[in-house]
């Protein structure tokens, strides 16, 4: 098959080290790409909102499958777009990536569909925000509605750490994003991040991570996009799997059919595992960052088949192989993220962390500078460590981590270091 990854994470070059080793890849590229990725596949420039340039590449490059990565692509109807000229992607329609593009449009499904979530209210602006703010009381959570790069989520433990968000949304702190907001019900647990295979019909787990979110130790500081993650979770056992695609997963699944908005393409659900059982946080349409990075090593399967299926409406609806090896996955951060991240400091050791055994090394936000490689985003690389346990994997990872020549970057030194129970 000829693939087309879009996408630039950490999220795509762990999807491209697992499609490269596929038998049924022939030629491979990937737009825009980085470092990491570029050493897998031949990088092109395309603008993912350019959507007729995407076409005419595909045509004359006769792909197969295009691998959509980021969530934004997939809200702008980039899938319906290539669908019109009948070529394959893997990613839902537009219709379908609401779930992810619209906070309030996934509450709404949780409601007709009965499935388990956080009681919630929606409000466009602030002053009936607040009103029921000072009804419900603190803790509870304030979300942006729309999309903000996993960042427009603020758990607010008091009233005046509630108000402040508040208020920061209906400023603009995440664009457009943040016009409407939802104050929720703060769950108590432990929370997972749910991946799963979907064709339109059906749905097959591929597995389950630990994130952490907030920039510091001990869950400390603001949200993040993810500061490192691990699989799998302890507590993430067969029947506690079978539970989330028994009340959740399924009947999304066939309620959006019903709905005639099907999806297809991975299904990330936002897990929080609650005394009283799996209840949803939030959808997401497309593999997360840095869970991918920690799940897909894991997998003994071939990932390119599996994603063309989902394209095809021709999923098997059979258990996937996973590893029973722990993978641990440290995110390196620029200095400054993940407000002013500070950009263009050199990265050195790398050649020396990547022959260390159970280490795989993901670009996130670098760039070459001839021979140099220089930090160039906010979350700039990961390391995952593989072992027998995940005390075996998070050695690995730190002493990799240890190894790298970066002065300006910064780690956070806990990733899956707590030993959780739901």
């Amino acid at each position: 098959m000829n693939v087309l990854l879009l996408g630039s994470g950490g999220r795509e070059h762990a999807l491209a080290q697992a499609l490269h080793k596929s038998p049924a890849l022939n030629r491979f590229f990937v737009a825009p790409g980085n470092p990491g990725i570029e050493t897998l596949a031949k990088a092109v420039v395309l603008v993912s909102e350019d959507h007729e340039q995407i076409i005419a590449f595909c045509k004359r490059q006769a792909i197969d499958l295009v691998v959509i990565g980021p969530e934004t692509p997939l809200v702008e109807g980039l899938t319906d777009s290539l669908a019109a000229e009948e070529i394959k992607a893997f990613g839902p329609s537009e219709d379908a990536a609401l779930l992810e593009g619209s906070k309030a449009f996934a509450k709404k499904i949780c409601e007709i569909f009965s499935i388990p979530t956080a009681a919630y209210a929606r409000f466009n602006e602030a002053d009936a925000a607040k009103a029921y703010l000072r009804d419900k009381g603190a803790p509870i959570v304030v979300k942006a509605d729309g999309l903000a790069a996993g960042k427009g989520v603020v758990v607010a433990e008091t009233m005046a750490e509630a108000e402040a968000a508040i208020d920061a949304m209906f400023a603009g702190a995440f664009g457009e994003a943040g016009s409407t907001i939802l104050l929720e019900e703060k769950l108590i647990g432990q929370e997972v991040s749910f991946f799963a295979l979907c064709d339109g019909k059906h749905a097959v787990a591929l597995g389950s991570a630990q994130d952490h979110k907030r920039l510091g130790e001990g869950d400390t500081g603001p949200n993040t996009g993810g500061m490192g993650a691990y699989s799998p979770v302890p507590f993430m056992d067969a029947a506690m799997n079978e539970r989330v695609m028994a009340e959740i997963v399924r009947p999304l699944i066939a309620g959006m059919a019903e709905l005639e908005r099907p999806f297809q393409g991975l299904l990330f659900v936002g897990l929080m595992i609650t005394a009283q059982g799996p209840k949803v946080i939030e959808f997401n349409v497309r593999f997360g960052d840095p869970e991918t990075q920690a799940i897909l090593p894991r997998l003994e399967q071939d990932l390119l088949p599996l994603l063309k299926a989902c394209a095809d409406e021709t999923l098997p609806e059979v258990p996937l192989v996973l590893s029973p090896q722990s993978a641990v996955t440290v995110v390196l951060a620029a200095k400054g993220y993940p407000e002013a991240p500070q950009k263009g400091s050199e990265i050195r050791g790398l050649d020396k962390v990547e022959a260390m055994e159970g280490v795989i090394v993901t670009h996130a936000g670098s760039k070459r500078d001839g021979h140099k490689l220089i930090a160039d985003g906010g979350r700039v690389l990961n390391i995952t460590g593989i072992g027998a346990t995940l005390e075996e994997a998070r050695a690995r990872a730190y002493a990799a981590v240890d190894a790298i020549d970066w002065p300006e970057g910064f780690c956070r030194r806990d990733i899956g270091a707590k030993k959780p129970s739901p």
